[in-house]
């Protein structure tokens, strides 16, 4: 299986940027996990090795990676195969990231700014872009339903060897 060496975790939380009015519209954050991978790597080899990686054992929810969890975001483990992850489009993406973030109105210029320096720049310097298409209920775990919107990406930049497991959320 091909090893994915873990970079390090980018954490945007729109707390951090207060919106006009004073409030934060929501827990929304976005959550970017990089990892360098080998040279001639194949998809069909990364994306497993990142559902196989300790760093995707996370809950979204606060707890941070449990090497020994059951959980990823809303879904049991055992429930996200590679192949739930379907190619999209640049534009598909940008698509998607920007109705969210905006959902409430506009952005504040640092916060925008730091989407920009951190969830955009991993999709505008990805050489391919796969989404965690909806699992469904039944894939829920015990209290998976806690996040309102829940959008992952898998962003493969074959220049720098590095690929991005991102999710934007609300809880």
């Amino acid at each position: 299986m091909t090893e994915l060496d873990f970079i390090g975790l980018t954490f945007v939380n729109f707390r951090d940027h207060p919106f006009p009015d004073g409030h934060a519209h929501g827990f929304r954050w976005v959550d970017l996990k990089s990892f360098r991978f080998p040279q001639g790597s194949k998809d069909s080899d990364l994306l497993p090795a990142v559902v196989a990686h300790e760093q995707f054992r996370d809950d979204y929810a606060g707890g941070g990676v449990d090497p020994d969890g059951t959980r990823h975001g809303p879904y049991w483990l055992r429930a996200v195969k590679p192949g739930d992850y379907q190619p999209v489009t640049r534009a598909e993406a940008t698509h998607v990231l920007t109705e969210w973030a905006n959902q409430h109105g506009s952005l504040p210029g640092p916060l925008e700014d730091a989407l920009e320096a951190t969830l955009f720049a991993a999709v505008n310097t990805a050489s391919r872009l796969y989404r965690l298409r909806d699992l469904g209920r039944d894939a829920f775990h015990d209290w998976g339903g806690v996040h309102i919107d829940f959008h992952e990406f898998v962003a493969i930049d074959d220049d720098r060897r590095v690929l991005t497991l991102f999710v934007a959320a609300d809880d």
